[in-house]
């Protein structure tokens, strides 16, 4: 019998072996396709000098205190990765506290998470490599003089994880999987199930980690934590898939007994893989009805913000001991008519600050937490977006950011202390090259969709534009799992103005979460179709307004948005001279069982259903292409990318559709078939879905995706020497 097992599983790893070999093989055939078609491509090289140019700039995290500290992260410029830096106060010399770059040579290894405890003594971080999803945890403490002095600490196989110190210091809670069976960590496809939650004792192994929450009957659920303000309660989100919908569990910490050696809080009678008994765990909301993000405590009494019958958020209290039926607990800030509400923030005394998203613009006010009141209204500087924001309850203090599309952001401080409370500029981002976005216009129409709904599209280019329809133009979109498309700053898209003297549109689809809960279920599941309708329609206001004609045309999307710009080309190849897919979801048939792609059959649906299949598959990127039978009987040209660490949407969903692509449009032999735009992928080496992505690969991949798409729609290079001369200061003023 074993004799019989062993013989399987060594002709499987001998067919594995084979089948790698052969991807291998096709991957560099197809990126040595890519790369000479790439070579061709007439401004590539002056569009990678300027894109440089104008990345190289200083970039600044919003600051935040931690204990008797200051911190922010901070890129120089062109740094692979950005570097976590320590202050005494604001005005002190920073000190680096942690820089990936010094952890590999080729700026892979990046810093994904960093988190502090309550008095700001010890860190736990997490980084990962390649690209991947997963992430190793360790653990420093802040010395003396703001450096780190590091521990041994190391936990291993963490995914997808929350980092929740408890109060004493003494330790935190985090998330991990089991061992996967790769050691190449991100080229596994392995669905990713049965999450743990654990706490880890700081110094000790991670063998004697507690497992605190496990669910093997719920095996795709997955456990977030939180440690409330005051230290008492253990907060769990529950979730299942990436709908906004939670359970919310609450656990008293003081019935946690400590270990007497250590002290440290010791759930080991509790510990599900071997513990005796059963956690205390309250189950305050028990059902998927909505979500629940706690916002602050005073004792027993909660404040949180939630959707329930309130698709664009509203901000409740509860009282623990008294709770009762959800729908009754009464309102502190009620559903805006027409506002999305994004984030509450509680700060020391009775201050609570609202961000909202008006129309997909950022709107930031000052209420009291007690009773919701409105206090002030802060005027921001046009169309942008507060992107990073910081406070808690131990101050009156916080910062925020505002940034748009041509405005690389500005930085605030407010001090409610003082007399007259108001927000100053704390830091103002620089340029190092010249740029005045007075040069630029950015307005924002609302575009009719197919069936009549209006559809926000934002829409900048250089001042005095002919609207003759021969610009090139390049429309941006996503569509999906309640994301927001907000107004804000990138180096390449202004480099495409000002290169080519370009137009960017920004569309606003449904699917995402502009508007609240009911925008996003109107692109999503059996809704899906309106997504692909929306950006079909954009495209044409594009065209009737002047601004491009077909072939001028370019869309480009990333994940959800390479399966948005996959489909609608098959849709409407009509419309578009070029697509530019971004590891995209594109085979909508299998999706569900790779990595953590079946936490998205909440946005998607289950192919597995009857129901489900009947309007998954008709858009389905990968089982949809058909040599066009009108027109030029072509598809536009297309490039896709992805990563071969890519553990989130695994890159053969783009080899998969390359390979349909070709073979369904260019099997032909060459003097009958009608394809003659290019049809290419380009797959990056120790690169996954995004995140953690170091600054030469992104620049390197920019340039040849916007490169072959300037080339394809004949976007001649317009930009004189950007080191000419100007001051390079970009203003921005509140």
């Amino acid at each position: 019998m074993h004799s019989s097992i062993d013989a399987g599983a060594h002709d499987r790893s001998g067919t594995a072996s084979s089948a790698l070999l052969l991807c291998a093989a096709v991957v560099d055939t197809q990126n040595r396709l890519t790369q000479k078609v790439l070579q061709q491509c007439e401004t590539r090289e002056q569009f990678k000098e300027l894109f440089t140019q104008l990345y190289d700039y200083p970039k600044y995290g919003t600051p935040f205190k931690r204990g008797d500290r200051y911190y922010y992260y901070y890129n120089s410029g062109l740094q692979q990765q950005y570097v976590l830096y320590g202050q005494d106060s604001l005005k002190a010399d920073p000190v680096v506290l942690l820089d990936p770059n010094t952890l590999s040579d080729d700026g892979t290894v990046a810093l994904r998470d960093a988190e502090f405890s309550d008095n700001g003594g010890l860190v736990a971080y997490s980084l990962s490599s390649g690209g991947s999803d997963w992430s190793t945890i360790k653990v420093l403490s802040v010395g003396p003089s703001g450096t780190a002095v590091q521990h041994d600490d190391l936990l291993e196989h963490v995914k997808f994880s929350t980092i929740a110190w408890t109060h004493d210091h003494k330790g935190f809670f985090y998330n991990r999987y089991a061992p996967p069976q790769k050691s190449d960590l991100g080229t596994e496809t392995d669905a990713n199930t049965n999450q743990l939650l654990c706490y880890h004792v700081v110094g000790q192994p991670q063998s004697s980690d507690v497992v605190v929450l496990a669910d093997p009957d719920h095996a795709l659920w997955m456990f977030g934590a939180e440690v409330t303000d005051d230290g008492q309660y253990l907060l769990i989100s529950v979730s299942e898939g990436c709908q906004p919908q939670n359970r919310l569990y609450y656990l008293d910490l003081n019935r946690v007994p400590k270990a007497q050696d250590t002290q440290a809080l010791d759930f080991s009678k509790f510990d599900f893989e071997k513990g005796q008994g059963k956690l205390p765990l309250v189950k305050l909301i028990d059902n998927f009805d909505a979500s629940w993000d706690y916002v602050a405590n005073d004792g027993q009494d909660f404040t949180f913000k939630t959707n329930l019958a309130a698709p664009r958020y509203r901000v409740v209290r509860v009282n623990l001991s008294s709770a009762g039926d959800p729908s009754s607990w009464p309102d502190v800030i009620p559903q805006h008519p027409k506002d999305l509400l994004q984030s509450a923030v509680a700060l020391q005394g009775d201050e609570l600050v609202v961000r909202h998203l008006r129309d997909v613009k950022g709107a930031l006010a000052r209420h009291k937490l007690s009773t919701g009141e409105l206090v002030q209204e802060f005027d921001l500087p046009g169309i942008g977006s507060v992107g990073g924001f910081s406070g808690n309850r131990k101050s009156k203090e916080f910062f925020f950011s505002f940034t748009s599309f041509v405005e690389p952001g500005s930085t605030y401080r407010f001090d409610l202390a003082a007399a007259s409370p108001q927000p100053e500029l704390f830091r103002a981002t620089q340029l190092k090259v010249p740029h005045n976005p007075a040069d630029y216009e950015v307005k924002q129409v609302f575009v009719p969709s197919k069936d009549g709904t209006k559809v926000p599209m934002f829409i900048t280019h250089k001042k005095g534009l002919q609207l003759d329809g021969s610009n090139p133009t390049l429309l941006y979109g996503y569509g999906g799992f309640n994301i927001s498309l907000e107004p804000g700053f990138s180096a390449s898209r202004l480099a495409w103005l000002a290169g080519y003297n370009g137009v960017y549109a920004q569309a606003n689809l449904r699917g995402g979460g502009e508007y609240g809960i009911e925008w996003r279920n109107a692109g999503s599941k059996e809704n899906k179709q309106n997504v692909f309708d929306d950006f079909h329609a954009c495209a044409e206001y594009l065209y009737q307004a002047g601004y491009c004609c077909p072939g001028k045309l370019i869309i480009q999307g990333g994940s959800n948005g390479g399966l948005l710009v996959a489909a609608c080309i098959n849709q409407r190849p009509d419309l578009f001279c070029c697509g530019m897919a971004q590891v995209g979801v594109m085979d909508m048939l299998r999706f569900h069982k790779f990595t953590i792609g079946h936490a998205w059959i909440t946005d998607y649906g289950d192919p597995d259903k009857a129901d489900d299949f009947k309007w998954i598959y008709p858009y389905s990127p990968l089982h949809n292409v058909r040599v066009p039978q009108e027109g030029s009987q072509q598809y536009p040209a297309l490039i896709l990318a992805t990563g071969d660490h890519d553990d989130r949407v695994v890159p053969l969903h783009s080899l998969k559709l390359i390979s349909e692509l070709q073979y369904q449009l260019a099997r032909a032999a060459a003097d009958s078939s009608k394809q003659r735009n290019p049809l290419l992928i380009r797959v990056e080496v120790r690169a996954g879905h995004g995140a953690g992505k170091p600054t030469a690969k992104i620049i390197a991949e920019t340039a040849d995706l916007i490169g072959f798409a300037a080339q394809c729609v004949g976007a001649k290079w317009q930009a004189a020497d950007v080191a000419a001369g100007g001051d390079g200061h970009a203003k921005a003023n509140l």
